[in-house]
């Protein structure tokens, strides 16, 4: 692996009613090569029982079937051996932090069949908090017990290769301390096409853009600094958290992972891209790729949240007419293909994002 020692980090994964997706990046996580690793998953308020059937998981009573003919089977088949001695938490109880003796009595159970040394964490929320307020929980949890180096948030629609958090474990140890590393992420669907390799954001049309996004056979290549990091797999240092702080709750979903990037470059830190540490992820899983209104709606909302909240007078003003002319050509193409409940949810994010700014400020 090349890591000269092996910091514990705890990697954080969220579900929300998306239980088989969750086990099978579990299945993948639990056979991957670095040696120091806590997992911790929180449940969102989930309202088909998901926490139900994870623990079932856990307990060696249930599998998820992968088919025989996807190519990514092996990241999590066969099943690591069972059972995983597991926590599970209250919201309230990670807060006071009382009942972490029990973890250590449950590290004796560990079984040979997975390659982390401490029990599976599960925390269930009272309600769902959304991408950010979810991991805000994991990484309080995770201070709260203060045993740890970094935090690796990974989202629950994606396997990992065995060397994937090694190798981006392995960048932050070689090189700057203090920074935040993510790593290629390629289709779950299409296992050689690229979907992120590093990102861009454009202040002045205020815009992300996945570099690399649709290719295929791209050469590794050195580290790289961007200035924009997808949180769907992210390593964030806990001195970097310390600074910066924990995710913003005012996105819901979306963009806040664009807004921490914001804040980590402005604090003078920088942003790297690791692209030999692969992931797959099923982008678009949870609705075959279609962008659904509420999706719609978030994206545009926090889209002009953060523009009008963090950018320069100027870059709002460029941001915010770049979006209405390209509006225009989009709003046009979902009503031919008879979605205009897409615009609708669009148009009423475009004005939320406006009343957002007013009644929250930033920091």
């Amino acid at each position: 692996m090349g890591i000269k020692s092996y910091p514990k980090i705890y990697l954080i994964i969220l579900n929300y009613n998306n239980w088989a997706d969750t086990i099978e990046c579990l299945e993948s996580v639990l056979r991957n090569d670095y040696p120091n690793y806590q997992v911790v998953v929180i449940d969102n308020n989930s309202s088909n029982n998901s926490m139900e059937y994870i623990k079932a998981w856990a307990e060696g009573k249930l599998n998820v079937w992968v088919k025989p003919d996807n190519p990514l089977r092996h990241f999590s088949f066969p099943p690591v051996f069972k059972p995983i001695p597991y926590v599970l938490y209250t919201c309230e109880e990670v807060d006071k932090g009382t009942y972490f003796e029990i973890e250590k009595k449950l590290e004796r159970y560990i079984t040979k069949g997975i390659t982390t040394k401490y029990p599976l964490v599960l925390i269930e929320a009272e309600k769902n908090l959304g991408f950010a307020g979810g991991n805000n929980i994991g990484i309080k949890y995770a201070f709260t017990k203060g045993d740890f180096s970094a935090i690796v948030l990974l989202n629950n629609d994606t396997v990992v290769s065995k060397n994937s958090i090694s190798e981006i474990i392995n960048a932050w140890q070689k090189h700057e301390y203090k920074a935040i590393y993510s790593g290629r992420i390629f289709y779950y669907s299409d296992p050689n096409k690229i979907w992120y390799d590093g990102g861009h954001f454009n202040e002045w049309l205020g815009r992300t853009t996945h570099i690399n996004i649709g290719k295929t056979k791209v050469p590794l290549k050195p580290l790289s600094e961007v200035n924009f990091v997808t949180f769907c797999f992210v390593l964030l240092p806990k001195e970097l958290i310390e600074e910066v702080g924990l995710l913003n709750e005012n996105y819901f979903m979306y963009v806040e992972d664009l807004d921490y990037s914001y804040r980590t470059k402005k604090r003078g830190y920088k942003l790297y891209h690791v692209s030999s540490a692969h992931i797959w992820h099923k982008v678009g899983a949870s609705n075959n790729g279609e962008i659904s209104p509420f999706s719609a709606y978030w994206m545009m909302r926090n889209r002009i949240f953060f523009i009008l909240s963090r950018l320069k007078l100027h870059k709002k003003i460029t941001s915010i007419i770049f979006i209405l002319l390209s509006r225009c050509y989009k709003f046009i193409f979902f009503c031919i293909k008879g979605k205009k409940n897409i615009v609708k949810s669009q148009i009423k994010g475009f004005c939320h994002g406006f009343k957002s700014t007013k009644n929250h400020k930033l920091h």
